[in-house]
């Protein structure tokens, strides 16, 4: 790895400090209302959320829409951005359910805390954290979620332990991400720009 880490983490969270201070300035990739709908959230769900709440809408698919998620359950997001996905979640797991959301960038916790307050959902907390610190205790989370994150962490499998460690037995891990498959070649990932592109 040519950059150092602490340095790869810096251009990362620059790049989503410039997404939840002015999600209208351009970007490098999709993001937004419909860049949420695109990638297969319902459209009447993201149109019911105030436009603050989803101008910052950063992912690349849809973790929830791969198993429902239950009313009662505690979900953890990783890397829950302006926190779109936790409040689904939290709609979602109801006022007996939980969510809580971590995101590196102090700047998108602090959005993703007001957005939370303007879609009037109370039952979602935020934190400042590195995926790999998770602020909840052993087997007590039913379902983490993640939205193109995983390929942003540079010690993966600290993190796959760390979800490990949080999840109930039977709990679930329902992500949507980017990944290079072993037919890309070197030359090819060079044109993809670097870790925070």
């Amino acid at each position: 790895m040519s950059e150092d880490v602490n340095e790869i983490k810096e251009r990362i969270r620059l790049r989503f400090v410039k997404v939840a201070t002015d999600p209208t300035a351009p970007q490098r990739h999709p993001h937004g209302p419909a860049s949420a709908k695109k990638l297969g959230y319902d459209p009447a769900e993201i149109d019911a959320l105030p436009t603050v709440v989803t101008e910052s809408f950063a992912g690349v698919g849809n973790p929830l829409g791969l198993h429902a998620l239950r009313p009662g359950e505690t979900v953890v997001d990783i890397g829950c951005g302006a926190g779109v996905d936790s409040i689904l979640a939290a709609r979602k797991v109801g006022p007996s359910g939980r969510v809580i959301g971590v995101d590196m960038t102090a700047e998108m916790v602090k959005k993703a805390t007001d957005n939370a307050v303007a879609a009037a959902v109370p039952n979602v907390e935020f934190h400042q954290r590195e995926a790999d610190r998770l602020p909840a205790g052993d087997g007590t989370v039913d379902v983490v979620i993640s939205n193109g994150v995983f390929n942003l962490c540079t010690d993966k499998p600290k993190v796959l332990a760390e979800v490990y460690r949080v999840l109930r037995p039977g709990g679930r891990l329902q992500m949507a991400d980017i990944l290079l498959n072993e037919t890309v070649t070197d030359e090819q990932v060079e044109k993809k720009g670097a870790w925070s592109d």
